[in-house]
């Protein structure tokens, strides 16, 4: 199994919801608003200029493992825009699930 963690601009939320509701057996998402800073890069790549923190959407996909490439692209698509700070996707490898109602592990409790 494998977590889908990816922070999109507030506004590109939508865009990415929708999308990932066409995929067929989505297991679920969780949508939480945060606030974050990253750097940004110079063109002369050395430079770095902290910025201000800046409102983000983080979206949390469970998932199959066969399904991690699809929930991937199907985001970076809904939420590209092309200009700076469109977010970051993260994926990590997910060691256990439970699903607590009726006691199922492993990908049937995805």
């Amino acid at each position: 199994m494998k977590e889908v963690k990816a922070y999109v601009k507030t506004h590109k939320l939508d865009a990415v919801i929708l999308a990932l509701h066409k995929i067929e057996d989505l297991s679920g998402m969780s949508v939480v608003t945060v606030r974050g800073f990253g750097h940004r890069h110079e063109e002369s790549g050395r430079d770095h200029q902290l910025e201000e923190f800046v409102d983000h959407a983080k979206i949390e996909v469970v998932c199959r493992d066969q399904q991690a490439e699809h929930i991937i692209k199907t985001i970076q698509h809904a939420a590209h825009t092309g200009l700076h700070g469109d977010g970051k996707i993260y994926v990590t490898h997910v060691e256990q699930a439970i699903r607590i109602e009726t006691g199922e592990t492993g990908e049937n409790a995805v």
